[in-house]
């Protein structure tokens, strides 16, 4: 019987939506289709100068790689920027206070796509004007230079550009490669399939190859390990599975994870697919390391980087501790997250930087330039390499980069870039994990997660639990916010 693929968009659909949903990417790209070196400067960049820029941002790599190098910036355009980095939760809460009274504390704003974006949405300047104008500065490549996927999912709200993708963590296969080629051969004679992580690999593989792990094996006491603590990580890292078995929080969820809805419609965690999905998961889960159900995000990072586990889904960005010094180094490999029924979903957690709409027309252009800035390829590079932190690039033209290609192979100066060709590959539109862009996700988020956990501990059978959250998250739906 063949299955239905009913969320899954093939690359040149995805491209077609992408065209028509900003009206051409074409005459957008060309609308920034300047010079890719924002450093040289050139008219427009000075028009500003002595005003300052308060910018918020989550406590993340590129925030601080921008930080601590701010002086180009300055020289630039003469503007001044005092950037606050803060926990996702105290971000959240500064912005809804600031939109809701319209004080303009703050000009630019990391515009979380699930928490903040969806939410506040009329809180922030559509960007497209900002490409037309030519009085100011042109984007560097233009917009067609992101990651198509990310500037949908990161940039997009209904029929407006509010942000600029600006990091783009995403959830991979993250494996001890020097135990899997150590065990290859018996886990093949074995098991029956060439274990070696690859996008081919079936959930139904990985789930064989952690009991192997665990039966047959002392170099690591488990063979997987997940971030399965009743918080937002469990979803997290069940969403890949419910991507991968055809299932999906509502009805077209691609489509609500790149372009947004306000009313979604009935939450489709009830139907069959994902209920399915509910029990392999509690089944992956059973075999995992037990601490999985008490970590978060980074316990799972540091419990792989400590020999606890073999493999994990993990996100890609976590590689950067496990390079270096004294970590397990080149003993790690990538790959896309395994194969389900229905596809390889990969959930991406990236973030764009957006413009605060209540401040004044001369702070909102101000705050492009900052905007153009700091997605260059130029500054995104140079947060790469940075000492004190940066993220994964946003700008194809970067990966472009000798000094980028590079810093793929280990040993490396920049080792968010090892996993690159695994993460690449988890960006393409068939196998992109996309949360629901809604205004109400962060209650949905809550009401997923506990009932998740309630499964885990054997106190609701999955399709118990997938019917009650289908009931939270109607109802989360039915109380919904309309914005600012």
């Amino acid at each position: 019987m063949q299955v239905q693929r009913p969320n899954v968009m093939t690359r040149s659909a995805f491209l077609r939506t992408l065209g028509a949903g900003f009206a051409g990417s074409a005459a957008l790209a060309a609308a920034g289709c300047g010079s890719s070196n924002v450093h040289r400067g050139g008219s427009g960049w000075k028009q500003y100068s002595g005003m300052t820029l308060n910018f918020i941002s989550e406590n993340t790599g590129p925030s601080s790689a921008i930080a601590a190098n701010l002086k180009p910036f300055t020289e630039l355009t003469g503007i001044n920027v005092n950037i606050s980095q803060l926990v996702l939760t105290s971000v959240e809460q500064k912005v809804a206070l600031d939109l809701s009274a319209h004080s303009g504390q703050y000009q630019v704003i990391y515009a979380d796509p699930y928490n903040i974006m969806a939410p506040l949405s009329h809180g922030f300047a559509d960007l497209t004007p900002f490409l037309h104008d030519k009085t100011l500065p042109p984007l560097p490549k233009g917009v067609g230079d992101f990651v198509p996927t990310q500037l949908l999912a990161a940039g997009r709200f209904g029929d407006k550009l509010l942000a600029l993708p600006y990091d783009c963590p995403t959830i991979i296969w993250c494996y001890r490669k020097d135990l899997f080629q150590k065990h290859r051969a018996a886990m093949q004679r074995d098991l029956g399939f060439d274990p070696t992580p690859s996008i081919k690999t079936t959930w139904n593989q990985y789930l064989q190859i952690a009991k192997w792990f665990n039966a047959n094996q002392n170099d690591v006491p488990y063979g997987t390990g997940h971030q399965a603590k009743q918080f937002t990580s469990l979803n997290d890292d069940f969403a890949n599975v419910l991507w991968a078995y055809g299932g999906d929080y509502f009805h077209n969820g691609k489509h609500i994870g790149m372009y947004g809805s306000t009313d979604p419609g009935p939450c489709t965690l009830d139907q069959p697919p994902a209920i399915r999905a509910a029990e392999f998961y509690k089944e992956l889960i059973d075999v995992a390391h037990p601490g999985s159900v008490s970590w978060d995000w980074n316990d799972l990072a540091e419990a792989f980087g400590d020999g606890l586990v073999a493999m994990c889904p993990c996100w890609h960005e976590d590689a950067a501790g496990w390079f270096a010094p004294g970590g397990l180094g080149d003993k790690v490999g990538f790959s896309p997250l395994p194969t389900g029924p229905v596809r390889s979903a990969n959930h991406y957690g990236g973030t764009g930087i957006a413009i605060n709409k209540y401040i004044s027309k001369d702070e909102q252009r101000a705050a492009w330039l900052f905007l153009v800035w700091a997605t260059s390829p130029q500054t995104q590079e140079a947060g790469l390499f940075s000492k004190v932190g940066g993220g994964t690039p946003t700008r194809q033209w970067v990966y472009k980069m000798p000094k980028v290609q590079r810093a793929t192979k280990p040993p490396s100066d920049a080792p968010n870039m090892i996993p690159y060709d695994a993460v690449k590959l988890a960006w393409e539109p068939q196998n992109i994990g996309l949360r629901p862009k809604v205004p109400y996700w962060n209650q949905c988020d809550a009401v997923i997660f506990t009932e998740l956990s309630k499964m885990l501990a054997g106190n609701k059978s999955p399709a118990d639990a997938m019917r009650a959250a289908k009931r939270g998250v109607d109802a989360a739906v039915k109380g919904k916010s309309s914005g600012v």
